[in-house]
């Protein structure tokens, strides 16, 4: 149990007092009913048993932030670090700024954000490990960093940045809202320390004294509906129509007098210049995702055109099946999915772990995508075992794994698609998401089977040119699908009022070239894919269009999906110049600044497989515990 010092202050008490029995989203306060089986429940803080005796244990608390009074001093920054010793470069709390008008009436509005344990945690029901958990217990959202294995899916649904990657340790790590001072009727570390009593805590919606506000937003604050986060403000000074950020961010914030609230609108800090901006594009964190998503819905568009085309009698696929491509093309797919999954299971902080990713089938759609493409693969790869043999009995094993593997390869890339549906990402947050997937199945599934079949069938046979003016209709119509999506992406993010329009701004602008050119390849190889269909590949012209088509599709494929990686902007609270500013954080890898720790900029570094824990895991599992597990992800 927490110590309570002898000369503790009294303002770092909580004050008990007669609560609201619903909150504004219409939820109950009391989180927990007296006979609830959740009561009288211990913590087990550091292994403490004991349970606390704060009279309001089981009601939904929150932070209460006084902007008028915030001086920007950091001291709840500080004390939170303290408090749970965590490294320069991490800050469960941050203190970032709007500004407004100039000299002599500049307007400065601190904005001090942590984890606001919402009602609907996203962080919660995105985590593929289980990680995280909403305890009866004041309502607390805490997250263990010893189940976490790296993924950082968490720090892309959170709307307010709360979640953080440490980039040293391979984990995420967050606010526990000090539940072990709360245990012993105490304020959280950050509440406690703030000089200007700007923060403050307690019971939702009980006002804090001295306190005539407690709204649901403030300039900068992304919108409530996502997640019901459990803080409130007060902002009582008159602040300018338009409030800007510091930090790298092109957005800037508009005020609606109809609605009482801030917009977010694009704030043109690079110009309009176009660049390249090549190696930011092309080398950046989500490199492994970009892999990943393309080798996985290549392989599953491939593996399912062999399969169905077979099963459903298209005579150029069935010819394809019985030549002597049909077992190299099987094990390129192979080695193809081989190489996206090992990109993507070594891009975790914890990639021994990967097992872990199964966790929350019943609420995860990252959870659920790694459950369809691993079946996909083991389908896959039982198919390329079984289908070697010509005997009748393997052979239908082999159609059974082929079967789970066209199912569950559909299965996947659905909950692909699902998983980058974020409302706290505007950008993604669009059907345009699954028009690219599903157009990049069709387009690079296609490609793949006829890359492979041009390289080892005769091309000069009927059956080749009629196998590859299917295969390149099929292209075709996947390039129409993307294109379709990309055009209607286009437009609703141009005129968009909300962090999307500022990814649209950088596409146009810092990626502007790069934008131009993934287009201008898109409509070509739909020129190209359209040509072959109709006439094939003959002669030495048609061999060279058919090249073209393939270096041209790989460009634009990676300039494509390294384009939708790169732009996201996410609805995160504003930063400072310096600090929780993306773009000083390149700035400081840039140029060495990041080696000095005390700039709180770290490295991401590549975290090794751990093999040892690995067979340490599986040393202490039993195959009953296994099972257990199993029948606990499903459900009862």
């Amino acid at each position: 149990m927490f110590e309570v010092r002898d000369d503790e202050p009294k303002y770092a008490f909580l004050n008990n007092q007669e609560s609201k029995a619903q909150n504004r989203y219409g939820l109950n306060i009391e989180l927990t009913d007296a006979s609830s089986e959740l009561r009288c429940k211990s913590l087990n803080i550091n292994g403490d048993a004991a349970i606390g005796e704060n009279p309001d244990r089981y009601k939904q608390h929150g932070f209460y932030f006084n902007a008028d009074n915030c001086i920007g001093c950091h001291a709840c920054e500080s004390a939170c670090s303290e408090k749970n010793d965590v490294p320069a470069h991490i800050a469960f709390r941050s203190v970032g700024f709007v500004e407004g008008g100039t000299y002599p009436d500049y307007q400065r509005i601190n904005i001090s954000m942590a984890c606001n344990h919402c009602d609907d945690p996203v962080c919660l029901t995105g985590c593929p490990t289980r990680a995280y958990t909403k305890f009866a217990e004041y309502g607390a959202v805490l997250q263990d960093p010893d189940i976490c294995f790296g993924c950082g899916y968490c720090t892309w649904v959170c709307p307010y940045n709360a979640p953080q990657l440490d980039p040293v340790k391979g984990e995420v790590s967050k606010c526990n809202m000090c539940v072990d001072r709360l245990e012993v009727n105490l304020k959280p570390a950050c509440v406690a320390a703030c000089l200007g009593n700007a923060l403050d805590f307690g019971v939702i919606e009980n006002i804090p004294e001295n306190r005539i506000q407690a709204k649901a937003e403030i300039p900068g604050f992304p919108n409530t509906d996502i997640t019901h986060p459990n803080i409130r403000f007060q902002q009582t000074r008159t602040t300018h129509r338009e409030m800007t950020r510091t930090d790298e961010m092109p957005l800037k914030y508009h005020r609606d007098d109809g609605q009482g609230k801030f917009k977010p609108v694009i704030d043109e800090k690079q110009g309009r210049e176009r660049h390249w901006n090549l190696r930011k594009l092309l080398t950046s964190h989500e490199s492994a995702h970009v892999i990943f998503t393309l080798c996985t819905q290549a392989t599953v568009g491939a593996f399912a055109m062999l399969m169905l085309g077979n099963w459903f009698s298209i005579v150029p696929i069935v010819m394809l099946k019985n030549s002597s491509a049909f077992v190299p093309l099987i094990f390129v797919v192979v080695a193809v999915s081989t190489w996206g999954l090992f990109k993507l299971n070594m891009h975790l902080g914890k990639p021994h772990r990967f097992y872990r990713g199964f966790n929350n089938l019943r609420l995860s759609p990252v959870s659920r995508e790694i459950a369809g493409v691993s079946m996909f693969y083991t389908g896959l790869l039982g198919y390329a075992v079984f289908a070697l043999f010509d005997n009748l009995v393997l052979q239908l094993i082999a159609n059974a794994f082929a079967f789970v593997g066209v199912v569950s390869g559909a299965i996947g890339l659905y909950y692909m698609y699902k998983l980058y549906r974020i409302p706290a990402r505007p950008f993604w947050n669009h059907w345009q998401t699954g028009t690219a997937f599903f157009g990049t199945m069709l387009s690079l599934g296609a490609l793949m089977v006829a890359s492979i079949s041009v390289c080892i069938l005769p091309l000069a046979s009927a059956g080749t040119q009629t196998l590859i003016q299917i295969l390149s209709a099929i292209m075709a119509l996947g390039l129409v699908v993307e294109s379709i999506g990309h055009v209607a992406h286009a437009r609703v993010m141009q005129g968009a009022e909300h962090e999307g329009a500022a990814s649209y701004y950088h596409q146009v602008t810092e990626y502007g070239k790069s934008y131009i050119l993934r287009n201008g390849l898109l409509a070509l190889n739909l020129a190209l894919a359209a040509a072959v269909a109709i006439t094939g590949l003959p002669g030495a012209t048609g061999t060279m269009l058919g090249l073209l088509l393939m270096l041209s599709m790989l460009v634009m494929t990676a300039f494509g999906r390294s384009l939708f990686f790169v732009l996201v902007i996410p609805t995160t609270m504003p930063g400072a110049f310096f600090w929780k500013n993306k773009g000083f954080v390149e700035h400081a890898r840039a140029i060495g600044l990041a080696d000095a720790p005390q700039h709180g900029v770290a490295y991401e570094r590549h975290h090794p497989f751990k093999v040892d824990e690995l067979i340490k895991t599986i040393k202490e599992y039993s195959i009953k515990d296994m099972f257990g597990h199993i029948k606990w992800i499903i459900g009862k």
